[in-house]
């Protein structure tokens, strides 16, 4: 028992001398003190110069792959299907026929129309020659008025000339130069004269009333011409919109792209553009759209511009750089992120819509920034703070930080580059305390 009791004493001296021996400074004692007085541990700690790098902010977020542009096709008019020329996967040009209807009754109204148009057009011609007519007349009329005119001033001086020889021949008959008889014959020429006075008067009157009637004559004709040409235009208007609605028996690609999806066989009763389901779905494939839902946080981040990579696991994991080409400014209030769109060129076609992708958007980016890694960081109410390794002991330095780039931050204000900076586990450090720098950093 002696044995043992001596054994368990010598193991437990030298487990005790072991263990001081692993410390990093023994217990000393003072020159002239009658006690002992602990020293304090020095702790090891990694330090180095914080590095001038470039720091990136990304965001990498899921995304899916959808066509460009994307239209369902459908008929605008009922009608039986007469032909279908394409069938899914087919390529197909801006135009081109793929579906075209078979509807009679759309060609028998446009051939009723071009007859109403011609019907309109001969009205014209004869409204056009009426208008003639009457302005022909209306140029009799005032050639008469000229003749009728004349003819006054005619009559007028015959009738002055007989009044001056009455005058005359009754005075010699008074004077009984002349018979009484001479007399009464000259007053019955004078008063014949003066009948064909109001005659010639009449005659202008007659023909003024003419040319009044040739006038609203040709006034009647250039209302019944544009009567006509009015007509005209309704008949063509008509007939336009005939052959417009004629022109949907022929279903036609509305731009160059592919044939996803076929509902439609030759000989089909489709509906005027109510159904819910369309003949065909026509796809632009030369180019795509990525759309990706950024997060609330970085949403403010996200322009218009921003250079952005996507990797299509399909399509073996091929980056393809682009750039953000429009967002959606507001969030969305069911998952609060910020719809984003990327167009891309597919002239290859090797993105398909449907397709998964990863897009990673650049957000922002600083040349030459001052770089320090998280774990050098304390971050606390009161601000932001590292720790410096000065005569070998930690000085708590206050530090403004910028960007953040993954595991670092970029260091605004508060460092200059010059400083050992301690690089790791600086949240269980205190200010002041004595360090040994194990394998320097950047010096």
């Amino acid at each position: 028992m002696i044995r043992l009791t001596l054994h368990v004493t010598l193991v437990l001296i030298g487990a005790l001398a072991t263990a001081g021996c692993g410390r990093t400074t023994s217990a000393q004692t003072s020159p002239g003190e009658t006690g002992t007085r602990t020293a304090e541990s020095i702790r090891n700690v990694t330090a180095g110069k914080l590095q001038s790098k470039t720091l990136q902010r990304m965001t990498v977020q899921p995304g899916r792959v959808e066509a460009f542009e994307e239209t369902p096709l459908f008929a605008k008019v009922a009608g039986y299907v007469e032909e279908v020329s394409v069938d899914i996967g087919d390529r197909v040009e801006a135009g081109q026929i793929l579906v075209r209807l078979c509807i009679p009754e759309l060609q028998d109204e446009v051939n009723q129309r071009e007859a109403l148009v011609s019907q309109s057009e001969a009205e014209i011609q004869q409204a056009e020659a009426a208008v003639l007519a009457a302005q022909a007349g209306r140029a009799t009329a005032q050639a008469a008025i000229r003749l009728a005119e004349a003819g006054v001033a005619r009559v007028d001086a015959d009738h002055q000339r007989w009044q001056s020889e009455y005058a005359r021949v009754k005075q010699l008959a008074d004077s009984g130069s002349v018979t009484t008889k001479l007399a009464d014959e000259t007053l019955n020429q004078a008063r014949a004269a003066e009948a064909a006075q109001l005659e010639a008067a009449a005659r202008v009157d007659s023909a003024q009333a003419g040319l009044a009637q040739s006038e609203a004559d040709v006034e009647k004709a250039g209302a019944d011409l544009r009567t006509a040409e009015a007509k005209l235009r309704v008949a063509q208007a008509q007939l336009t919109q005939a052959k417009t609605m004629l022109g949907y028996t022929e279903i036609r690609a509305p731009f160059e792209g592919i044939v996803t999806s076929r509902r439609v066989d030759k000989g089909h009763y489709v509906q005027s553009s109510g159904g819910t389901n369309s003949l065909l779905t026509v796809v632009r494939a030369e180019m795509v759209r990525v759309f990706i839902d950024v997060p609330e946080l970085e949403a403010p981040l996200v322009d218009a511009g921003d250079v952005a990579v996507i990797t299509a696991q399909a399509d073996g994991g091929r980056q393809i750089e682009g750039k953000v080409t429009r967002t959606g400014w507001t969030l969305d209030a069911a998952n609060r992120s910020l719809q984003t769109e990327i167009d891309l060129p597919n002239e290859k076609g090797l993105l398909r819509p449907g397709m998964y992708a990863t897009a990673s958007i650049l957000l922002d980016q600083r040349d030459d920034a001052l770089a320090i890694p998280v774990t050098a960081l304390v971050r606390e109410a009161g601000g932001d703070f590292c720790y410096c390794v000065k005569d070998g002991k930690t000085v708590r330095t206050r530090v403004a930080l910028g960007l953040r780039s993954g595991s670092e931050y970029e260091i605004l204000d508060g460092l200059h580059g010059d400083e050992l900076v301690v690089l790791a586990h600086a949240e269980s450090l205190r200010d002041g305390e004595p360090v040994q720098v194990l394998d320097p950093q950047g010096q």
